[in-house]
């Protein structure tokens, strides 16, 4: 497995484009090292520290209202096994509900990013996927690369072709319409239109992945990452950990969706 990796990740650099995803709807992030956090950024991204991710896929676009939608009318409901809340299907900002006993989104919301779902139901949807959330350092790499982007897409400022952000509540774009904020690997939305749940509870730096802060059902806030339509620019940048933001894992939030990964090595 570790000798194709390598071989796709080669062709890509040899081809100067994205490597192209075996795992549908997914870009293979390569594994590296980098410099995790900022010096320049608010407190909580301090101490900026090295940090080693092994390779992973993670979805090019975040998970959208239809398909959330689907994932419910699977399970039956909005309360998994354990008693755990997954999406606040009573909120006025949620843009998918039950429609005679179906779950749809909200015409015109289909291919939106979802949203009002909890740190809980977002982590039982990627492992029904037969995935996972990412952890908080996967989510930065995938943002910033071995080369440190301070911006999904690189240096440039932001604005209007490279993100959603600065705009009114909930007033989101459909997943995926910014090309010009993609990654190198070709991921869409790491900033604006939805913060983006993590699988890591929210705790200082260094990051360290056996401390317990990637405990799956211990009830803390999770990190949010990637900015969201009614936020500014400086939530946008890839070390930002979301200190603005409401990220009790038991409830939806009007701003906060999600994507999955999985390991590829």
């Amino acid at each position: 497995m570790m000798h194709v990796l390598v071989l796709a990740l080669l062709a890509a650099v040899l081809m100067g484009g994205p490597v192209e995803a075996s795992e549908p709807g997914m870009a293979l992030v390569g594994g590296g090292t980098f410099n995790m956090g900022s010096e320049r950024g608010l407190p909580d991204e301090r101490p900026a520290h090295a940090m080693t991710v092994k390779s992973f896929w993670i979805d090019r676009r975040p998970v959208t209202n239809s398909e959330f939608a689907a994932f419910l009318g699977k399970i039956g409901g909005f309360v998994n096994a354990r008693g755990q809340h997954l999406f606040d299907w009573d909120d006025g900002d949620a843009r998918l509900r039950q429609v005679q006993g179906r779950w749809r989104a909200d015409p015109g919301f289909e291919q939106h990013p979802a949203n009002e779902m909890s740190w809980y139901g977002a982590r039982d949807y990627c492992e029904a996927q037969g995935k996972r959330l990412p952890t908080e350092a996967e989510r930065e790499f995938a943002a910033r690369g071995v080369t440190g982007r301070t911006y999904p897409w690189g240096e440039a400022a932001p604005d209007a072709t490279r993100a959603r952000y600065r705009s009114g509540w909930i007033e989101t774009r459909p997943a995926g319409s910014y090309p010009a904020g993609a990654t190198p690997e070709g991921v869409f939305d790491l900033a604006g239109n939805v913060h983006e749940w993590t699988s890591t509870i929210m705790r200082p730096y260094p990051y360290r992945a056996d401390d317990g802060r990637e405990a799956p059902d211990i009830l803390a806030d999770r990190v949010v990452r990637g900015g969201a339509a009614d936020t500014g620019p400086e939530t946008l940048r890839s070390s930002w950990r979301g200190a603005s933001v409401s990220r009790s894992a038991r409830a939806g939030h009007h701003n906060i969706g999600f994507r999955c990964v999985k390991a590829a090595e």
